[in-house]
């Protein structure tokens, strides 16, 4: 995983780079689209083929994406020519996410997934997340999964932080104190 991170990490800062001042939210679309049409198996059976050439490959990826009809789609053809050249369709996730990463942080924000025992909708969602960013110190975009597992409260991961408060874990940490 992390040799996949440090092949990846190149190509999502030269494509950064190329897309500031353009709209960072569209190539972040069209970098996750490329990324799911080259998870495909299809796709990387064909890809695994020597028989099939680089550039059937690209139009493969490209046939799947809904570019404009400007000078992003140039762009954004060849740097699908520089990944298939290069071998590079397993990377293209892990660029996806870098690519994500270094948008988040050129505007101020960051990517929250937060588990909830229960539903999060409305005003509860709203003050939570304004809560949280005052917490974290960063705009956040909220990513809400409901896991019956924690029992009550929720469980934040901004980056590598971790806010938790679900019961579960309460409960193993009076085990552990009661054990000790």
């Amino acid at each position: 995983m992390a040799e996949l991170a440090t092949l990846a990490r190149p190509y999502a800062e030269a494509l950064f780079q190329v897309a500031q001042g353009n709209d960072l939210a569209a190539w972040s679309s069209w970098l996750q689209q490329l990324a799911h049409i080259a998870s495909l198996p299809e796709v990387r059976a064909l890809a695994a083929n020597p028989k099939i050439e680089h550039e059937q490959i690209c139009e493969l990826l490209l046939s799947g994406l809904v570019l404009p009809a400007s000078e992003p789609a140039g762009q954004i053809k060849n740097f699908v020519r520089i990944i298939t050249g290069a071998h590079r369709l397993n990377a293209l996730n892990e660029i996806a996410v870098q690519f994500d990463a270094l948008k988040n942080a050129s505007e101020g924000a960051a990517d929250a997934l937060i588990a909830s025992a229960f539903a999060l909708e409305g005003e509860t969602l709203s003050t939570l997340i304004l809560a949280l960013e005052r917490k974290f110190g960063c705009k956040l975009k909220p990513h809400v999964t409901i896991d019956p597992a924690l029992i009550g409260g929720i469980c934040v991961t901004v980056g590598d932080k971790v806010h938790d408060t679900s019961v579960r874990t309460r409960l193993a940490q009076m085990r552990s104190a009661l054990t000790a």
